[in-house]
């Protein structure tokens, strides 16, 4: 395994990270368990999961995710060798179920997630809490197109990085990052961080895969400048990269075929794309997933990739992406896919 620096902290992380969110739909808390476990041999300490938690978010299945890892018994023993992540929800009516007040990333949102996350995972303290969306009218999942409505939507970031700062402060999480953000956003975050002398953020997670290049465009010289490193969700798609789903094929038990709502990595537009990728891994023997993977693995801005796995199985060939390295030929031939069709699934 392979470990970078998360941001200008002095924590080492994995490159690979365990992502965590079947975990309560597709998987049982014993799947869950004997992934950690393996996880950990592998030689991965970095763990992300949120409060909403599993998906697709439910009522009935809330806070689930959390709990299985809470349970996993290695964690109390071990918890000065893993690097523990989680989020807050953002806004929006299709969460307003996870709090009996108005959801939003305000000072009282923030502490009360962050004391039910701290009670479920069965610990005194979050290595990396993160705001999983913005608090205000933005583009984030995939939206395109962006429709002010006015500079005082929302919670305002200052008093978000005050919340967090407080929190830091009283040893409740170490570090702090930011999710499915835009380069207004993050740079806003820095430079409040610095006027106000505030806790400054030290990643932000965000899609990026073959399919969805967007953080190129304008994040990654933000990330890479103020050392602000990238935890790459999604890299394979949700699976699509593997090329299992091509030609309108559903295998049994797969997210796609499971949660048809998941539209995102299955446009026309994307098929085209995902059968040349393919076709470029197999022309030099490659395993289609583990050449997504691996791409995520080689940019310079990419702290940690965020892998999930419904089996172990997909885990251990995931997880083995990390040794791999791309040739320069290979390289040049996922660019002339990229540059033939950019960005089909922004």
């Amino acid at each position: 395994m392979q470990y970078r620096k998360l941001g200008n902290t002095s924590l080492n992380v994995s490159a690979i990270c365990l992502g965590t969110m079947t975990w309560g739909e597709q998987n049982t808390a014993n799947e869950a368990h004997q992934q950690l476990d393996f996880a950990m041999d592998a030689g991965i300490n970095f763990i992300d999961t949120a409060e909403m938690y599993p998906v697709p978010p439910k009522a009935e299945s809330l806070h689930r995710t959390e709990e299985y890892i809470g349970n996993w018994s290695k964690l109390k023993l071990q918890r000065d060798k893993i690097i523990l992540a989680t989020k807050v929800v953002g806004p929006g009516d299709w969460v307003s179920y996870v709090r009996n007040i108005p959801v939003c990333l305000n000072k009282k949102n923030i502490n009360l997630a962050l004391e039910g996350s701290l009670k479920r995972l069965h610990t005194d303290y979050i290595d990396l809490y993160q705001l999983h969306w913005p608090d205000r009218n933005t583009n984030f999942f995939g939206k395109l197109g962006f429709d002010s409505i006015g500079e005082n939507s929302g919670t305002p970031i200052e008093e978000s990085l005050e919340a967090l700062t407080d929190l830091v402060q009283q040893g409740k999480i170490r570090y702090i990052g930011i999710s499915n953000e835009t380069p207004w956003g993050m740079a806003k975050f820095l430079e409040l961080s610095k006027s106000l002398g505030l806790e400054k953020i030290v990643s932000i997670q965000n899609p990026y895969n073959l399919l969805n290049r967007t953080f190129e465009i304008g994040l990654s010289e933000i990330s890479l400048r103020e050392r602000v490193g990238l935890l790459a969700y999604s890299p394979m798609a949700f699976g699509t990269l593997s090329g299992k789903y091509l030609n309108g094929a559903r295998p049994k038990g797969a997210r796609i075929t499971e949660f048809t709502r998941f539209t995102r990595y299955t446009s026309e537009k994307a098929g085209h794309a995902i059968k040349k990728y393919c076709d470029v891994a197999r022309k030099y023997d490659l395993k289609p997933s583990q050449m997504a993977l691996a791409f995520v693995n080689s940019r310079p801005f990419v702290t940690s990739n965020i892998i999930g796995a419904t089996n172990l199985d997909q885990l251990k060939e995931n997880i083995e992406s990390i040794k791999m390295s791309l040739s320069q030929n290979v390289l040049n031939e996922i660019e002339l896919v990229h540059n033939e069709i950019t960005n089909p699934c922004p």
